[in-house]
């Protein structure tokens, strides 16, 4: 090849013998030129080799003899820093040759600023021979250029280009102004779009592509394996066709530019720009959409119409419009201003017309880039499913800047949890630490988290408030009334009253003005226990009213509860708010409080969480409390989200950069005023609630009723697409469809067009409202021995008339036909609740026959019942998996029974559908006088548009036996059972009596071995005689294992522990078994 006057033309016989033969010629010349010993003479030979083919006529002449082409490239108004006028670039037919295509994409580059380039890391996806990555490091100087391309020939092609420009005619090293030369600048590998990049870790600054936007009409062909010795027409192809590449806009033939965008995310730095040519076909929304649903910020750099290209074939559009709505783009040559579809179009083209189509270049950059990473990274890790779920555009940039944030938080939370975490009752630790430090950082009051108690709702706080103090008067602004019980604002019995009979203990409620001084007016007459109020806005400014309304109070003994919610902005600049105002300069009195309600986010009208701020301890104890007992917890979702707008309002602030004022204390004390109802203090004080976690401790939870197994795939990416969708349609998230067919296969439970179905966060939301139903029609609520204790505590708390019926061991603690008719004959309009299939806390199960029987004793008394499902759908040793079949049963007990008896079924979806702390709580009401007894009691804390969407999607793979739930669901029963055994064996090796469950996530056990003993604590004092009673307290103090004791679980004797924990906390949970038994054993 040295002596070209002979290598020329033996070089040009190879070439002719066919195009394979011509690659393999260039490929042996490129060998030439990667060795420096020869590579200045195989440059001079190429020149050579082009002279031979100088005018435009030989050029094509020899693309069609000898299966190649060198020609030159006209750059001239564009050139670079090296003032270069041209490039020489060859082709060869398996490679996309340059034109119209690629000339407009070039000409969008230009439309950018020279900095764009300068100094950056850049890739070109679909490089083809590499003119475009060549002239990029030509004319903006970048760092480093990577041409990237799956065709190999393409990439050999692109590095002989690269030495056909980077060296001058005699083979010697062409320098730019910072002496550097192309090869300094520019590589070509062969990559799956990004695959190079990513798999070495390279980030990028930019990245341009120029890649195939039409499906191959023969899919087939493009599952060959891409090698350099496939033919000449599959390479070639992959230059006009993709493949589909499971994305939704595969639809439009946009599947691979999808592809390339989602895998530029990933490498692509935080400031970095993406820039593509798209095919106009589908439509400009179409492919704008495409980008701006990824997070993109778009902006149009140029567009122009191209002859569509002749040896591209668009059959593939026309079968894509005959079976979907869309239509694609084209139009009659380039002069057509009217749009014709792909099925005209490729008429038009058969008949010999030319059409044409729009062509632009797009310049992208993702709007927050480190969380949009953040998401996707999260989808590419077993989640590119939902991907299509996916919406990151937003006309409002308000929107976005709380929206990407919490998607990037819930995706960090999924994807490095494998389970929600436990979380107090008062709310998350975490959450109101968020609330503390933002009062601490924007109002400069000095609160801690303890101060903070979270509630599901507002008008929950309220009523929670209302129902500790119970109050015989109480006044309440108007405007926060609309929840409340319709009995206590219709009740006119503000006189004290005498009586002890709790039934009669009505509460009543006025109905006050907002504006601040007629609320004082009423409070001054009336003389209330309680106030609960907001501010007028035009008082809110300033704290002269809230001084005013707290001095009033005090004097007269009210407790004072400020609703704030109207005021308060979730803001870097929040607005004069009053009350916070004087909190900073002095602390909240003993007897008032502050509720907040957090509805003001600009993404989700019907997502709400509340706090309550108290500087009173007590307060904040009893009121997380009733959070406890009257709801079962606060969604933990909606903390996330309101947590995620408090984080990012804090990120940015210095710690302490503020310190808080020496703040100065009241020294008038108040009247002697109501403290919490007797009814309640009695329940707060005996009922086993939730052991406060401190900073020094963290206790290990086998008493609580939620699972800590891991969360399958299928709940993470439905609760992830909830949040991912927009505008969602209000039969996506209708849950009452989903929910009969589920308790129809389930239990058999018979529905109608009269049946009421009512959701809240949780079950035992909706069983105290069932609870105070109870109350107000004067029945008698009737607990089987061993039922939640709970339950049974929520129904003391609201003063309900309770009757304990008897259970016996040998029956394993369920009820019996016998004794139910006992009961009954000496009961007053007996409410009957039952837990089942799955009974908690003992983990037996009640067969189908066994509740049929039951339910006949509560037909002849005319009893209402109300069995809770809640615990069920986890059976893993019952012979039927714990599934009834009701129908007929009920059916012929309604006909035949007391016109009283009906059936209420309640029921949770957590542990059936294995959402772990993700909840969600039905109702099913088949009678119409108990559907208004129960909405006469509004104040429910409703479940989250996108929590019903989870669980219909969920319900919905359940049904179908789809998307890997029910093989997940068959391994936590099996988890589930081994557990079972494996504590079974432990607490029996450690003297305990056990009562062998068959389902859910509990069981029972008697501590036989150490009634009666006493405990002492080695190197304290500290010591306890055992009974059935204190043996929570002493395994806690010596272990940091909870439990619950025979009070709670209401079976004398014999205490609970849950077992659906983390792993590692279950074995550490044995662990602790042992270690109590090894305090007695010396």
């Amino acid at each position: 090849m040295v002596n070209s006057s002979w290598s020329v033309d033996e070089f040009l016989d190879q070439c002719k013998q066919s195009g394979d033969s011509a690659y393999t010629a260039f490929r042996s010349l490129l060998e030439k030129l990667e060795d420096p010993t020869t590579r200045a003479p195989a440059r001079v030979f190429l020149s050579d080799l082009q002279k031979r083919f100088s005018s435009g006529e030989a050029s094509e002449q020899c693309l069609s003899t000898f299966h190649f082409r060198i020609q030159d490239v006209v750059l001239d108004q564009y050139e670079g820093y090296g003032g270069r006028k041209k490039l020489t670039t060859m082709v060869i037919p398996s490679i996309f040759i340059p034109e119209d295509w690629s000339f407009t994409f070039y000409e969008g580059l230009n439309r950018h600023p020279d900095s764009i380039f300068k100094d950056k890391t850049v890739a070109e996806l679909g490089c083809g021979n590499g003119w475009i990555s060549i002239a990029t490091a030509e004319k903006w100087s970048p760092l480093k250029v990577y041409g990237l391309d799956i065709n190999p020939r393409a990439v050999k092609i692109s590095w002989i280009n690269l030495y056909l420009n980077a060296l001058d005619e005699n083979g010697q090293p062409i320098y730019d102004g910072e002496n550097k030369t192309l090869l300094d600048r520019v590589e070509f590998h062969e990559s799956d779009l990004l695959s190079y990049c990513r798999d070495r870790g390279i980030e990028l600054e930019r990245i341009v592509g120029c890649i195939p936007q039409i499906l191959n009409p023969n899919p087939d062909a493009m599952s060959k394996m891409i090698t350099e010795n496939a033919s000449e027409e599959f390479l070639y192809s992959l230059s006009n066709y993709c493949a589909l590449q499971g994305f939704v806009e595969d639809q439009f033939g946009l599947g691979l530019i999808a592809r390339a965008v989602e895998e530029g995310i990933s490498v692509i730095k935080p400031m970095g720009i993406m820039i593509f040519n798209m095919g106009g076909r589908p439509g400009q929304g179409v492919c704008k959409r495409l980008f701006e649903r990824r997070g993109f910020c778009v902006t149009k750099l140029w567009q122009t119409k191209v002859i569509q290209a002749a040896d591209t074939d668009i059959s593939a559009l026309v079968e894509i419009e005959k079976n979907s709505p869309h239509r694609f783009e084209f139009f009659m040559g380039l002069a057509g201003d009217q749009p014709i579809c792909a099925r005209t179009a490729w008429a038009y083209g058969k008949a010999g017309g030319r059409i044409s189509h729009a062509l632009s270049v797009y310049s992208c950059q993702l709007r927050q880039p480190n969380q949009v990473k953040t998401i996707f990274e999260f989808l590419k890790n077993g989640f590119h499913g939902i991907s299509s779920s996916l919406d990151l555009s937003f006309e409002d940039d308000s929107v976005a800047d709380e929206k990407i944030p919490f998607l990037a938080y819930l995706a960090s939370i999924l994807k490095g949890n494998s389970f929600f975490p436990y979380e107090s009752p008062a709310g998350s630790n975490w959450f109101r630490n968020l609330v503390a430090g933002f009062m601490r950082t924007y109002h400069h009051i000095p609160l801690n988290a303890d101060s903070v108690v979270i509630f599901p709702s507002r008008a929950v706080a309220i009523e929670n408030a209302l129902r500790l103090f119970s109050p015989r008067l109480a006044i309440v602004d108007e405007h926060l009334t609309r929840h409340l019980p319709r009995q206590w604002l219709t009740s006119l019995k503000i006189e004290s009253t005498d009586t002890d009979n709790p039934s009669e203990d009505v509460l009543t409620v006025i109905e006050a003005p907002h504006q601040s001084d007629l609320m004082i007016e009423l409070i001054k007459k009336l003389k209330p226990q309680v106030v609960i109020t907001g501010t007028a806005h035009f008082e809110a400014v300033t704290s002269s009213a809230f001084e005013h309304l707290l001095d009033v109070t005090r004097k007269i003994g009210s407790r004072l509860f400020l609703d704030i919610s109207d005021h308060f902005e979730l803001s870097s600049l929040p607005g004069s708010n009053g009350v916070l105002k004087y909190l900073s300069g002095t602390p909240l009195p003993s007897h008032a409080a502050v509720i907040c309600g957090l509805v003001k986010n600009q993404v989700y009208s019907d997502l709400e969480v509340a706090f309550v701020i108290s500087e009173e301890e007590a307060i904040c104890k009893a009121l997380s409390k009733t959070v406890e007992l009257l709801e079962g917890n606060t969604a933990l979702i909606s903390q996330y989200y309101y947590g995620c707008l408090f984080r990012e309002l804090l990120a940015f602030q210095l710690a302490d950069r503020h310190p808080p004022a020496e703040r100065v204390c009241e020294n008038e004390k108040p009247t002697e005023m109501i403290g919490f109802a007797s009814s309640a203090l009695s329940v707060l004080d005996n009922a086993e609630l939730s052991i406060t976690e401190t900073e020094n401790s963290s206790p290990i939870h086998m008493d609580v009723d939620k699972s800590f197994l891991p969360l399958p795939s299928s709940v993470k990416a439905s609760i992830f697409e909830s949040f991912a969708r927009q505008n969602m349609a209000e039969s996506e998230t209708d849950i009452t469809t989903s929910i009969r067919q589920f308790i129809k296969s389930s239990y058999g439970f018979p529905t109608s067009t009269g049946t009421e179905f009512i959701y809240a966060d949780c079950s035992l939301a909706l069983f105290n409202k069932l609870v105070l139903c109870c109350i107000q029609e004067g029945g008698t609520l009737c607990f089987p021995a061993g039922s939640n204790g709970n339950y049974v505590s929520s129904a003391k708390f609201l003063k309900a008339n309770i009757l304990n019926v008897p259970t016996r061991s040998e029956f394993g603690f369920k009820l019996s036909e016998e004794t139910l008719t006992g009961v009954f004959e000496s009961s007053n309009n007996p409410w009957l609740y039952i837990s089942g299939p799955t009974i908690n806390p003992t983990g037996l199960v009640y067969s189908n026959r066994e509740m049929e029987n039951i339910l006949s004793v509560c037909a002849k008394f005319g009893a209402k019942v109300v069995i809770d499902t809640s615990f069920s759908g986890l059976e893993y040793g019952f012979e039927g998996g714990g599934v009834w079949d009701l129908g007929d049963s009920l059916a012929r007990l309604y006909s035949s029974s007391k016109p009283s008896f009906c059936v209420s079924l309640l029921g949770g979806l957590s542990l059936k559908l294995l959402t772990g702390g993700l909840t969600c709580g039905f109702l099913a009401l088949n009678q119409s006088l108990l559907v208004d007894a129960f909405h006469s009691f509004p104040g429910l804390s409703k479940p989250h548009s996108t929590v019903k969407y989870t669980m219909k999607k969920l319900l919905s793979l359940q049904e179908q036996k789809t998307g890997g739930l029910m093989e997940a669901i068959a391994e936590q029963k099996r988890i589930l059972c081994n557990r079972a055994k494996r504590l079974k064996q432990t607490l029996e090796i450690c003297g305990w009596e056990v009562l062998e469950c068959h389902a859910g996530v509990s069981m029972v056990a008697k501590p036989s071995a150490y009634l009666n003993k006493v405990m002492r604590l080695k190197d304290t004092a500290f010591e306890m005689k055992i009974n059935d009673s204190n043996i929570r307290e002493a395994i806690l103090r010596a272990t940091g294992l909870c439990i619950n004791s025979a009070p709670w679980t209401g079976i004398h004797g014999y205490c609970r522990f849950t077992f659906a924990l983390e792993d590692t906390e279950f074995g550490q949970a044995l662990d602790c078994i042992i270690k109590f038994k090894d305090l007695f054993s010396n």
